[in-house]
């Protein structure tokens, strides 16, 4: 739910105690559970919950819309911190830490994969955003290669994290990753 006008304090506390649990049951398996557990554990009447979220989908919207902000908010913070090709590596890391956040959220956003939400387009929109963002800075610093798209490295990202069916995929997912991050560094200097 969007309002037009900031919320009080005791309003925001208790939407982020709500996002706060559910992503923790959801993340924790418990991708079946009610509204009115969600509301009761993050301390809140369930009315207050349907004060903020019209329907239990538009709370699952909420919970994976906050981690995709997380996520995209990363590269600025990372960028500052580190040399572009390192930043772009550990987003690549993080890109596959959210697939096991999604892995732990699937059962949830199931429900809402059949609706018209456009969440799963713009969250994928927002990170390529953001893989373009790092990608520049790489190429201008001539330590990656400026010849790959931000949409092209999330495709191969997603079929690097579609493994996640299997046990110590995430192991193996990293793995990958930095292969893929090598293809990126290689001929950096000659693309430019």
């Amino acid at each position: 739910m969007s309002t037009s006008r900031p919320l009080r304090a005791d309003a925001r506390r208790n939407r982020e105690a709500l996002l706060t649990t559910a992503r923790e049951m959801f993340l924790g398996g418990e991708a079946d559970t009610g509204v009115e557990e969600i509301a009761r554990q993050a301390g809140v009447s369930v009315g207050t919950l349907y004060r903020h979220f019209d329907t239990r989908e538009a709370l699952i919207e909420a919970v994976y819309r906050q981690e995709v902000d997380e996520l995209c908010a990363a590269p600025a913070e990372l960028l500052a911190q580190h040399t572009p090709d390192e930043a772009l590596r550990r987003f690549l890391l993080l890109l596959v830490d959210h697939a096991a956040i999604g892995k732990g959220m699937a059962e949830a956003l199931e429900s809402i994969m059949t609706t018209d939400s456009p969440i799963f387009d713009d969250g994928r929109t927002r990170m390529e955003q953001s893989l373009d963002q790092l990608l520049a800075a790489g190429a201008a610093a001539a330590a990656i290669r400026d010849d790959v798209t931000g949409r092209t490295l999330l495709r191969a990202m997603g079929g690097v994290c579609e493994m996640r069916a299997t046990n110590g995929w995430q192991e193996e997912a990293q793995q990958i990753t930095a292969i893929l991050f090598d293809g990126l560094r290689h001929g950096a200097t000659r693309a430019r």
